[in-house]
């Protein structure tokens, strides 16, 4: 299951912590961020990291250790209720309410690292599974028996428990490595975890979108599954036998930083295997100002993958967010349903459009279709001028407009034909207006505009509604809120990494809530494109309980799709060729992906080694919580050195040339042969370009040497490098960029 919706002001995806954290989704009710109301303090809560305790000898220690920095700065009986969480798996150190005088002081102890002040931020199925290549009990699915004895934790807004999605029915008991507990309303085989690590310490959904991302990621089939009767199936997350642990770390309004370490220091300690945080921040701090990325490392150095939302804001170039080599970022793209209404033209045209509510009026008379530029936004006054008429509108997605529609409506208008503005472009986020209104894409209203200025305002049309639709083309393709590359922070290692189902997204939803009193909605955004890879992940670990973080995170990028259902290249909203910067890798396609050929593999120490060069030795402290590291006795691995499984290469005025080194996954006994497709202004060679392997698990590495005359004006060329066998294609984009 999935899903997103469009929030006018786009509430960028909180999730790294630091700037600004919102929950990775698009909300059509809000229109402008909420503002902390709270008046300003003397105290400040800050995320304090310190160095690990003299004596390591369990939490106790480490406790005592984190009390000593505040015993000289804060008088004894305000310590513990000022202390907000102490942290011993994401990094040493705790979250405390200070004033500037108190943190002066806890900065001069010997052992302190650095402070973060923490933030305040908001918040940001049944069909996506088969779009991926999931089909019940064939294929992919069945052999990794829907990712059973997997536990997914996911940091959100809390889980509605009774929902169906979340039954235990042919779930096996969670293994016995899980250390986690369950405070919810309904604990069983598939929900074996529910913590609050906010204040109201109730683990229950008050917002809804925890508990769409959860049955997205894992939930179970649920038949008769709808949104007001579209969209109607059997609902099923993408691991749907895979347990699931939510760490409740926002409310209905925001999320904070120090909240989101202490769920993440849960899940490490409690035993997950996925980590799935749709949540990001709209500014780039730096890796070691960002206790997300932080606190992820701890986790990815555990054996835990985590699965990051790219952000919603996009088509703004380098507007992604959640950089860091270590997580795997999620872009979000359309899938091939639609909401069909089909708009018919007084001149024998039809144009086709989408509505979540379906009106059953299959013979609509021809009504007036009016346009006008002063009231285009639909700020029309009620009287008799819109009475019987059919309102062509421009889609501003606020609050205010959406009331003044249902107001239009209700006034005696037959209906509100509402078209995307020019960002938008082909991509329609559907809002549940509960009456008639249809919308359709930026090219449409153009075209309907055009129509009605060569009929001198005396154009009619009338509204069919043919219910859900498959098979739409093409599709998929990216949408215009998915935030893009280039990565401000990693401009060589590229971001977001893939692609998935982002785009009106159908799935589980507590009873009632500030949106939608139904089992089901659907809402849109990089948060829903997110829990559809986490789950995949979950698949691809039943089957390779074995595989670390980097190698699932490799299968799942080299197997991607850079192509669309139809055959062409996946597209951007206004329907060019979407860029690398868009797509990242491709496409995700779970059922290649638990089948590589190859992967190209990263440890703790070689992220180490990219972490000296990036940031020295402070950001090897700060970042990896392993005090026998040091940028003395390690090699500093350059960013296009990385052994990522995509590609970036500088272009100078010599040949550059990069290493990679791939692992054999497949057959004991193997061949590859170098396929490279780059445009002519590029000679890359490729040595060696044939690699045989004689068994599993073996290593080789391969060089890539990229020249050229001239970039020209280009700000990068792309193509690709595969490594093809007899059973699998291992490819990996390549991308040239000035020096």
């Amino acid at each position: 299951m999935k899903s997103f919706r469009h929030l006018s002001v786009q509430l960028l995806l909180l999730a790294t912590l630091f700037p600004i954290l919102a929950l990775c989704y698009i909300n059509p009710a809000t229109t402008s961020i909420h503002q902390n109301a709270t008046k300003s303090s003397a105290y400040r809560a800050y995320i304090v990291l310190v160095q690990p305790p003299p004596s390591n000898a369990g939490e106790d220690a480490h406790h005592q250790w984190y009390e000593s920095f505040l015993s000289t700065s804060l008088a004894g009986d305000s310590r513990k209720s000022r202390l907000l969480y102490s942290y011993t798996e994401v990094f040493n150190g705790f979250a405390v309410r200070l004033t500037d005088a108190e943190l002066d002081k806890v900065s001069k102890k010997p052992g302190f690292v650095r402070a973060f002040p923490d933030q305040t931020l908001q918040l940001m199925t049944t069909h996506t599974p088969e779009f991926l290549g999931l089909r019940n009990g064939t294929g992919f699915w069945s052999q990794a028996d829907y990712g059973k004895g997997v536990i997914i934790g996911l940091l959100d807004s809390g889980i509605y428990a009774a929902h169906a999605s979340f039954n235990d029915h042919g779930v096996p008991p969670p293994p016995a490595r899980w250390k986690g507990s369950c405070d919810a309303a309904r604990c069983n085989n598939k929900l074996i975890g529910a913590k609050s690590l906010i204040a109201d310490h109730d683990s229950d959904d008050e917002q809804g979108h925890g508990t769409h991302t959860s049955s997205t990621a894992a939930g179970n089939f649920v038949t008769g599954a709808s949104y007001n009767g579209v969209g109607t199936g059997t609902a099923v997350g993408i691991a749907p036998s895979a347990h699931i642990a939510m760490y409740k770390v926002c409310d209905a309004r925001d999320c904070k930083a120090s909240a989101i370490l202490a769920g993440l220091e849960e899940a490490i300690k409690d035993g997950v295997d996925v980590l799935s945080l749709s949540l990001g921040s709209s500014t780039g701090a730096s890796f070691d100002q960002d206790p997300i990325s932080i606190g992820a490392f701890s986790a990815v150095s555990k054996g835990i993958l985590v699965v990051c939302a790219a952000g919603n804001n996009g088509p703004i170039q380098s507007s992604v967010t959640n950089e860091a080599p270590w997580l795997l970022t999620v872009a979000a793209s359309s899938v091939d349903r639609s909401f069909s209404v089909n708009i018919h033209l007084g001149n024998g045209k039809t144009i086709d459009g989408e509505a979540l509510t379906q009106i059953g009026n299959p013979r609509s008379k021809l009504h007036s279709l009016l346009y006008s530029k002063e009231w285009r936004y639909c700020n029309y006054d009620y009287d008799n001028s819109i009475t019987g008429k059919i309102l062509l509108c421009k889609d501003n997605k606020s609050r205010a407009q959406r009331s003044k529609i249902r107001n239009i409506v209700g006034a005696g208008a037959t209906g509100v034909v509402l078209f995307n503005d020019e960002i938008s472009g082909y991509t329609t986020t559907v809002t549940d207006y509960n009456s008639s209104v249809v919308q359709v894409t930026a090219a449409d209203g153009e075209a309907l505009i055009a129509y009605i200025a060569l009929t001198d305002n005396s154009s009619m049309a009338s509204l069919a509604y043919n219910g859900t639709q498959f098979g739409v083309r093409p599709a998929p393709v990216v949408t215009s809120f998915s935030s893009r590359g280039p990565s401000s922070l990693a401009p060589n290692i590229l971001k977001p990494d893939i692609l998935a189902p982002g785009l009106n997204i159908l799935a589980a939803w507590p009873s009632k809530t500030g949106h939608g009193q139904g089992s089901f909605t659907i809402i849109s955004g990089t948060s829903m494109a997110t829990p559809h890879v986490s789950g995949v992940a979950a698949l691809i670990k039943g089957i390779h309980p074995d595989w670390s973080p980097a190698t699932i995170k490799s299968a799942i990028l080299t197997t991607s799709d850079i192509i669309n259902g139809t055959g062409g290249s996946i597209l951007d909203e206004q329907h060019r060729k979407a860029s690398v910067y868009d797509t990242g890798a491709g496409h995700v396609n779970p059922p290649r992906a638990a089948d590589p050929g190859l992967v190209y593999d990263l440890s703790v120490i070689d992220y180490a080694g990219y972490i000296c060069w990036l940031l020295g030795d402070i950001g090897l402290a700060t970042i990896v919580h392993n005090s026998s590291l040091s940028c003395a006795k390690l090699p500093k691995v350059q960013d296009v050195q990385l052994n990522y499984p995509t590609i970036t290469v500088p272009l100078t005025s010599t040949q550059f040339t990069v290493n990679r080194t791939v692992t054999n996954v497949g057959p004991a006994e193997s061949t590859f042969k170098v396929k490279v497709d780059v445009p002519r202004s590029l000679t890359v060679r490729v040595i060696p370009d044939t690699m045989s392997f004689s068994k599993t698990g073996e290593k080789k590495t391969f060089s890539v040497s990229v020249s050229s005359l001239e970039l020209g004006k280009e700000l990068y060329v792309d193509g690709t490098l595969s490594w093809v066998s007899e059973k699998h294609v291992v490819r990996s984009p390549i991308i040239v960029v000035p020096a």
